[in-house]
This record gives structure tokens, C-alpha cells and sequence, in this order.
């Protein structure tokens, strides 16, 4: 899309097409887990339902309005630069975890293994959806998306080794690692509640380097 395509959008508003858009699909959750202790082990703990307040899933030790920057972000922040938590909550999902495993060659890659919050089923390549999308949850919560959760070392330990002549989990969970997000209207996330996506609609960025 060009600057003049992008003005022309702008200018006849009315032909401008809603700020979000709803997936047709319907999400669903299938696994909830709190890391309580980090220091101790970043798997998480299956649990029945999550408390989601401004800060994220009560009792998770994620919890909080504001954090430390990461290596995520080294480009942009000193490291341990103070910064609003936009990651609150992972979410993870069953068709993409399965994928990783095939490509792994072992069983399956375990949601606790990974320090997930939200485990989902339902919602093609979760791990693409871009950031700002909503989250709405049929036991009240909702949440935003922040950034693809791009997959590292530390889950890596937690996980079976790739069967022989298999990638490992940095590369088999590539683009399939699920994302990040906070806590946009609290309320509770319960087993089994459903999930509704409402994407932006906003064009591409024309002037990426």
C-alpha cells in the first residue's frame, strides 16, 4: 500500500473499514498455569481458573504493572530499564505445540514445560496474530497482545530432547512459541471458556528499513 493509498484511506473515512475485526473462529481454553516461583522453576502449574487484574494473572510471578526491560528489547531500552509489563500472560496453543513436537519428533511439548499461563485451541497460527489484537474471554477477562513470544533457552532444558536427526525446540518452536500479553479489562479466565479474536485492521507500515 502506497503514502497516496494510505492518504486517500484516511481522507474518505466513511470507506474506512472498522478499527478491529473479528476472526471467525471461536477459541478455547484448555490449560491454565501460574508460575509462582521463578528462582524455583519456570514450568507452571496447572490451575482452574485465573484472577486477571491490571497486573496480570494474580499469584503468577509475572505479575505486575511495570518490569524489567529484557534482551528483547536491547535495541530500544538500557537493559533493566523500568517499563510497563505488556508481558503479563503467555498463551500458547495446542495446534502450534503439536506442530513442534512433529517437528521434533517426540510426543509433545508440554504447556507447563513451557511457563505457559493460557493454553488455546482453535485459533490458526496464534503465534501471528499481530500486536494489539484482543483477546475476549467468555468468563469476563480480556486481553491485548503485545509481541510473538519468540522461543529461548530456558523452556528448552524443560523439554524432551529432539528425537535423532530432529531440529531442536529453538528452531521446531519458531514462529510457533504463541505470544505475550496484558491485561486489558479484568476478570476471570476459567477452564474451558471461550475466546473471541478481534484483530487490527490498521495497513502495513509502508516505510519498514
Amino acid at each position: 500500500m502506497t503514502d497516496q493509498s494510505i492518504g486517500s484511506l484516511t481522507a474518505q473515512d466513511a470507506r474506512r473499514p472498522p478499527f478491529f475485526v473479528q476472526l471467525k473462529v471461536t477459541g478455547q481454553v484448555t490449560y491454565l498455569g501460574l508460575v509462582r516461583d521463578r528462582a524455583a522453576s519456570l514450568a507452571s502449574a496447572q490451575v482452574d481458573e485465573i484472577v486477571a487484574d491490571a497486573g496480570g494473572a494474580v499469584g503468577d510471578s509475572h505479575h505486575g504493572i511495570d518490569r524489567a526491560s529484557c534482551m528483547r528489547l536491547s535495541l530500544v531500552y538500557a537493559p533493566g530499564t523500568m517499563i510497563r509489563n505488556t508481558r503479563q500472560i503467555t498463551i500458547v496453543s495446542d495446534e502450534e505445540l503439536a506442530e513442534v513436537a512433529q517437528i521434533m519428533g517426540i510426543a509433545q511439548v508440554s504447556p507447563a514445560a513451557l511457563g505457559a499461563t493460557i493454553r488455546l485451541c482453535g485459533i490458526p497460527a496464534l503465534s501471528l496474530l499481530p500486536p494489539s489484537t484482543r483477546l475476549l474471554f467468555s468468563s469476563g477477562a480480556a486481553l491485548v497482545v503485545d509481541l510473538e513470544n519468540a522461543p529461548c533457552n530456558h523452556p528448552a532444558r524443560l523439554i524432551d530432547t529432539p528425537a535423532t536427526g530432529h531440529p531442536g525446540f529453538r528452531q521446531a518452536a519458531a514462529y510457533r512459541r504463541g505470544v505475550c500479553a496484558w491485561v486489558e479489562r479484568p476478570g476471570l479466565i476459567t477452564a474451558n471458556a471461550t475466546v473471541t479474536v478481534h484483530v487490527p485492521s490498521q495497513p502495513p507500515y509502508p516505510h519498514m528499513p
